[in-house]
């Protein structure tokens, strides 16, 4: 599936989710539910996953840990918090690059309105 096609689905599914909780709970929560709407909707969803850091030839002790990457193809990074900063859009894109993904999203669940709360970002 194409890059929009899946991003709407997810943002779909977020909005959902946001429409039935709201803001100010924690990210494992929203984590958890938004998981749940993607494979109702037959979404493959990976959540937590981890990803290995490696520098050139060296493979470092630590993981990323990806909140959801979806399709194989779109990581997306959840945040329950006041304002995105620079440093999540980076996050993001580091993600994206360790994962070997070209697409991702970060969505901010403590908003009014969640789509207030996304960013979308292509390499």
């Amino acid at each position: 599936m194409e890059f929009d096609k899946i991003s709407g689905q997810v943002i779909g599914c977020a909005i959902e989710v946001h429409r039935n909780l709201g803001p100010g709970l924690l990210e494992s929560v929203y984590r958890q539910c938004l998981a749940f709407e993607l494979r109702a909707k037959g979404l493959n969803c990976e959540t937590e996953k981890t990803v290995r850091v490696t520098y050139k030839e060296l493979a470092l002790g630590s993981d990323l840990r990806i909140d959801l990457l979806v399709e194989g193809s779109l990581v997306v990074e959840l945040k329950s918090v006041e304002n995105l900063l620079p440093l999540h859009e980076a996050q993001v894109l580091t993600y994206m690059k360790m994962a070997g993904a070209r697409t991702g999203l970060l969505i901010n669940f403590n908003t009014r309105f969640v789509k207030e709360g996304i960013r979308r970002f292509v390499l």
